[in-house]
């Protein structure tokens, strides 16, 4: 693989970035922190940003204009025009102690997103749902600590799904028709690895690219092996997603946070490494 050094991109410095998609010509992406979304265009360096009040842990574009993300109080539609937020369900309304983290649709337009608990001991209080097109919301597994990355295979036969505090990455048999997910087992471990596997993509050869927080890399394994087949390292510690974009889906845009101490001048900045690899297609939200 050929992949170059990592370059910072665009003017926004993220509290903590994360929840990178490409859709179209733009990449999509949360500052949770800071409670904004933020679309960068690459081709003209336009930065759009929506306030949305809340922790925001993923945003996913929608087939009928706009996007749809889940924060601090569940699933929401945002107008891209007004900004304004509107409230679709929060099947954690009753939990105050956590907050919805990463997630992706799947090829079938369906919107997977988890939670996680936001205390300082980190307690398996957490679950991975699925808004559904007709906005129903199914619990699909749990009980999870930090959801994080998830990937569905190009045959659609596997999904990939990481909790984070697991340091492993977990599979799934995967039926697109019906969404359903069974046999769960553990493709590989990741505790030999510096840091904590994040945000994760997927190429068109079904490779995984996983971010590690605290690791200050994004790293490729064949899910088959474990092998570490390129590694990416950035120059700040907190690297907690990535996604292929570009024209040709062969561009890795990797997110990044701030760290609450040591002082790093390019932490929570957006990158960009230029690749031969091509990612795979993102997928929009049906309903």
């Amino acid at each position: 693989m050929k992949i170059s050094s990592p370059e910072p991109i665009g003017k926004h410095v993220s509290h903590w970035g994360e929840g990178a998609i490409w859709h179209r010509d733009r990449l999509l992406y949360v500052d949770i922190e800071a409670h904004k979304i933020i679309a960068f265009n690459p081709q003209t360096g336009e930065e759009r940003i929506w306030q949305v009040k809340q922790r925001v842990g993923t945003v996913v574009p929608r087939r009928k204009g706009g996007m749809v993300f889940a924060g601090d109080k569940g699933f929401y539609f945002l107008d891209e025009n007004t900004g304004y937020p509107t409230p679709i369900v929060d099947p954690e309304s009753a939990v105050d102690t956590n907050r919805f983290n990463d997630g992706k649709c799947d090829p079938s337009g369906r919107f997977w997103a988890g939670t996680m608990h936001l205390g300082p001991q980190r307690e398996a209080t957490g679950a991975l749902y699925c808004l559904h097109a007709n906005l129903h919301v199914e619990k699909k597994y749990g009980p999870v600590t930090v959801s994080n990355g998830i990937v569905w295979t190009a045959d659609e036969s596997t999904m990939y799904y990481i909790d984070t505090p697991r340091r492993n990455v977990i599979a799934f048999d995967y039926d697109g028709n019906s969404g359903k997910i069974s046999n769960e087992r553990v493709a590989f471990k990741t505790t030999d690895h510096q840091g904590s596997p994040d945000g994760m993509t997927i190429d068109a050869k079904d490779r995984l690219w996983i971010a590690f927080c605290h690791g200050s890399a994004v790293k490729c394994f064949d899910p088959k092996t474990g092998a570490v087949l390129a590694e990416v390292t950035l120059p700040c510690r907190e690297v907690t997603a990535c996604a292929f974009g570009g024209p040709e889906l062969k561009d890795l845009y990797i997110t990044t946070g701030t760290p609450g101490s040591d002082v790093e001048p390019l932490a929570g900045r957006l990158f960009v490494a230029h690749t031969d690899v091509v990612g795979a297609p993102s997928h929009s939200f049906a309903g």
